[in-house]
This record gives C-alpha cells, sequence and structure tokens, in this order.
C-alpha cells in the first residue's frame, strides 16, 4: 500500500511539471505576439512622424507572393498577426535585400525547340532558373559580428531532418574554441514542400531556432533540383554579413567529420600561403552528365551536351573566405544548374581554378562498397577527415569511439 501512494506522488510530481512547463511555452509564445505588435505600433508611429526610411518596409513584413518554386510564407508564431514576418537576430538589423518574391516564369522559352524535347521532369527548373535570390524566413545576421570566426560550419538540411541536426549540433558541429580557434555553425533550410504539413513543420523549425539559433532558412522550396539556389543564397548571405569568418566548410548533414583534423589541415595551408585559392575535397574529374532516366542525378542532353568541370562531392569540403566572395561575383552571371556541385565546379572554372583533391575528404564512403566492414573502422575515422555516410546512431556512436582517448590505432592508418 505504501508503494502505492508513493507511485502515486511521483505521478503527481511529474504531471505538475509538465503543467509549468507548457505554460512556460505559452508564456514565450505570448511574449512574442506581444513584442511583434509592439514593432507593428511603432513602425506606424514612425510613418506618422514622417522620418522612417526604408527601414520601414523591412519591419512591415511584407507579404510574400508565390512562385511555383517558393510558398506562401507560414506566420511565425502568434498566428493573428495579419504579415508574414522574417525571424530576425535582435542585435542586428538585416540588410538582406530580397523581401519579396514574384517568380513568374519565363515564358519565352517554351518557343524553342529544344524546350518542347526537354524531358517534363525539368520544365519547371526551367521555366523559373531566372529566379535567383528568395526572401528569408530565418536569418541570423549577427552570426559573425565579433570578427572571431575562424571555421565556419555550413550545414545543408531539411526540415524534416531534425534528427541530424541534433546529432551534428552535439559532435562535430558543436559551437566552441579550439586552440583560441572560434568554430560557429549554421544549418541552410528551404520551406516545406508541397503536400505536407506546412504550417505545423514551419512552427516546428522556428521553435528549433528559438532553442538554438543557427538556422538559415529561405522561402523556396526545399527539394533537389533547388540545392543549387541554397548555394547561391549562402554565398549572398555570406558575403553580406560573414565575410571576416576566415575559412567555411559545407557539408551534408549525414557525414562525419573529424574538426581536429579539419582545423590542422588549415593551418597546413595557412603555413604553406596557400589559403587565397583553397577549395579543398572529393574532387571529381572527367565526369559527363548522367543520361539514365532513373538516376537522381540524370541530365537530358537538351540541358547540357558537355563533359563536366572538375568538382567535389557536395558532402563536404573546405574553402576560404576569400575564394567564397570571388564564388559568388562570378556565380551571378552562371545560369543556374540543377546539381549544386556541378554548379560549382562551373564557377570554380570562371574563376580559372580547379578543386584541390584529398584523400582526407571521403563523401561516397571509405570504400565505395558499402558493406565492407572497412566503413566503419574507428581508426579510419580518427585519421580522416569527411566521411559520407551516416546516419544520426551511427554519427553518435563514432563520434564517441573517435573522441575516446583511449582508442589505440597504428600510426598512419589509412584505407
Amino acid at each position: 500500500m505504501d508503494i502505492f501512494f508513493r507511485r502515486k506522488r511521483a505521478l503527481k510530481t511529474l504531471l505538475s511539471l509538465s503543467l509549468v512547463f507548457a505554460s512556460l511555452l505559452m508564456i514565450q509564445k505570448f511574449k512574442l505576439v506581444d513584442n511583434s505588435i509592439k514593432d507593428d505600433m511603432e513602425v506606424k508611429r514612425m510613418e506618422d512622424a514622417g522620418w522612417c526610411g526604408p527601414e520601414c518596409d523591412f519591419y512591415k513584413g511584407k507579404g510574400l507572393l508565390k512562385s511555383s518554386l517558393g510558398n506562401y510564407s507560414p506566420p511565425v508564431l502568434g498566428d493573428d498577426l495579419d504579415a508574414p514576418r522574417v525571424k530576425m537576430s535582435n542585435a542586428t538589423l538585416a540588410t538582406w535585400d530580397v523581401h519579396v518574391m514574384n517568380c513568374s516564369e519565363y515564358s519565352a522559352v517554351r518557343k524553342n525547340d529544344w524546350f518542347r524535347r526537354l524531358d517534363p521532369r525539368f520544365h519547371q527548373f526551367v521555366l523559373h532558373r531566372h529566379c535567383r535570390y528568395f526572401p528569408m524566413l530565418i536569418n541570423h545576421p549577427d552570426k559573425c559580428r565579433n570578427g572571431d570566426v575562424h571555421l565556419l560550419m555550413v550545414v545543408k538540411s531539411v526540415i524534416e531532418q531534425h534528427d541530424r541536426r541534433e546529432a551534428v549540433r552535439n559532435t562535430w558541429g558543436r559551437e566552441q574554441a579550439i586552440d583560441g580557434k572560434r568554430i560557429k555553425t549554421l544549418f541552410l533550410l528551404g520551406s516545406p514542400t508541397n503536400g505536407k504539413d506546412t504550417k505545423n513543420l514551419q512552427k516546428l523549425i522556428e521553435y528549433e531556432d528559438i532553442i538554438y539559433g543557427d538556422i538559415l532558412q529561405w522561402d523556396f522550396m526545399d527539394t533537389f533540383f533547388n540545392l543549387t539556389l541554397k548555394e547561391v543564397n549562402f554565398l549572398k548571405w555570406f558575403d553580406i554579413h560573414c565575410s571576416s569568418a576566415k575559412f567555411i566548410f559545407k557539408g551534408d548533414d549525414d557525414v562525419f567529420v573529424n574538426t581536429k583534423n579539419l582545423l590542422e589541415l588549415i593551418s597546413f595551408k595557412t603555413e604553406d600561403r596557400k589559403v587565397l585559392n583553397l577549395f579543398v575535397g572529393d574532387t571529381i574529374s572527367k565526369a559527363i552528365p548522367i543520361r539514365n532516366h532513373q538516376s537522381k542525378y540524370y541530365i537530358p542532353k537538351e540541358l547540357f551536351d558537355k563533359p563536366y568541370p572538375p568538382y567535389v562531392g557536395g558532402g563536404g569540403f573546405l574553402m576560404s573566405s576569400q575564394l567564397a566572395q570571388r564564388l559568388f561575383v562570378v556565380s551571378e552571371d552562371l545560369e543556374l544548374y540543377p546539381i549544386d556541385d556541378v554548379f560549382l565546379g562551373m564557377c570554380l572554372q570562371k574563376l580559372h581554378l580547379t578543386p584541390e583533391m584529398h584523400i582526407g575528404f571521403r563523401t561516397f564512403g571509405i570504400m565505395k562498397r558499402r558493406v565492407s566492414p572497412m566503413n566503419r573502422e574507428p581508426c579510419f575515422f580518427k585519421n580522416l577527415i569527411v566521411v559520407h555516410k551516416l546516419s544520426p546512431q551511427e554519427l553518435f556512436r563514432m563520434w564517441s569511439v573517435v573522441e575516446n582517448k583511449e582508442l589505440v590505432c597504428a600510426k598512419n592508418t589509412a584505407p
């Protein structure tokens, strides 16, 4: 009987804690709504006073028009507000200059014979590839404000892959300083694709960002063909807000990164004065477009009928800040291409540069035969820089093993 009452008291305690937690969440939500309403009143006051300039347009949170690549911007916390808003960090007023997107199709291309022969899967991409920059739904313009970021970890993700982002945050993407070198992390996202629970997914990602403050999100649909939009929108964002960061690692949310080895590589390149044109990864040379209709990377002849320039596997690569800024400039003069890795190769070609091959980047796995036991050998991970690909559970497990000081490996272990 005594056991029964103890259980009952424990159950009441848990219930009380749950109610307290729920109340705190609701208070936070009401505060955000209240702050937004106050912002609207302040803008109205400034307009009436006649001294509000371009900032008024930004604060008003202009409505975003729907295009075939983007969605209506779902409202942020507090649905009752009339206009969608960009979520901003408080410290800095953003200078991202795209607040409204009216991306109508370039209909003249429909008259071309090659377009009529083109696989219908690529029609929307071709009709809208002139639409390059999109409004931001979540922004952190102050991420590099202090000017002390040595390495910016930039991770491509989609809203539903919260478990992958959580694994990255708790392993190689942890924001920290190693030997005085500051590391910051950002996740790049688009908006949910049609047919998904768009409104709730958007609220979930906004709650996640309130907790971690490490998400950049644009108002275009998160699809495979739109990965190139993540490249060009990030390059523009970096040029505006984060050019003081010295190096960028850019990768997927399902890779393993040995952070210490990555920093060692940066140190070697810095000592050798090979930073200006630094672009290192798992380089692919002499590749040609894939014509297999079943392949994810299929490209029809009507779209591209030449060999690809050298490019790196997008699972993970390293580049310098100086090169990233030049890539942004040349990217603006190139037509968007549906494969983001190849598009960056085209940008490098425009600069008369070739990406550097490094055996520490294994974006196709340690051994291309995925069933090989070597793909899960901790000592290989300890001596490599990037390995693709791992599930969140595998990443946690491998990280804990590799970081264990008791792990003993033969010198220069390499597959």
